[in-house]
């Protein structure tokens, strides 16, 4: 496997749609990423072994986006040292019940999540985590800030 920074995986393939989002920004950034889909629940094993290539090529952050029970991202946390960032996903009872399991995790497994459907701001969390070590990253992000800044200044002449 290539060298990646960050590793993306959805429950489903009905997941691309708002998964996708992720993808974009990290190849804005220009940070090198893998996209898969792996059940937690029906490829416990393929999952595993995934995350395990996934280290071994260098990744620094894993975005995990589930709908439904949404225990992809905390299976990914049980089985790396690595941040994990969960995406809950509006599948049923508008999102709640992915938010609701991807925030509650027991001590010791941390997950970060950001809020349902937004895979966006995954991304940019993702990438302000590789940032710690990348200075051609941090600039990035800081670009993009001053851009923010900039368009609001515009708005409200």
């Amino acid at each position: 496997m290539r060298k990646i920074d960050a590793a993306i995986i959805m429950g489903s393939e009905s997941d691309m749609q708002k998964m996708k989002e992720a993808s974009k920004i990290l190849k804005e950034f220009k940070i090198a990423h893998k996209v898969s889909v792996i059940s937690a629940h029906r490829a416990p094993g393929v999952l595993k072994e995934h995350i395990q290539s996934c280290e071994k090529a260098g990744v620094k952050v894993f975005i995990a986006g589930a709908g439904m029970a949404a225990h992809l991202a905390g299976v990914i946390a049980s089985h790396t040292a690595r941040p994990v960032i969960g995406v809950p996903l509006c599948a049923a009872l508008n999102g709640m019940d992915s938010l609701l399991s991807t925030v509650q995790m027991p001590k010791e497994i941390p997950v970060a999540t950001v809020a349902i459907d937004n895979a966006v701001n995954a991304a940019i969390l993702a990438a302000q985590i590789i940032a710690v070590g990348n200075d051609r990253v941090l600039k990035v992000l800081r670009n993009r800030k001053a851009q923010l800044e900039m368009k609001a200044r515009k708005l409200n002449k």
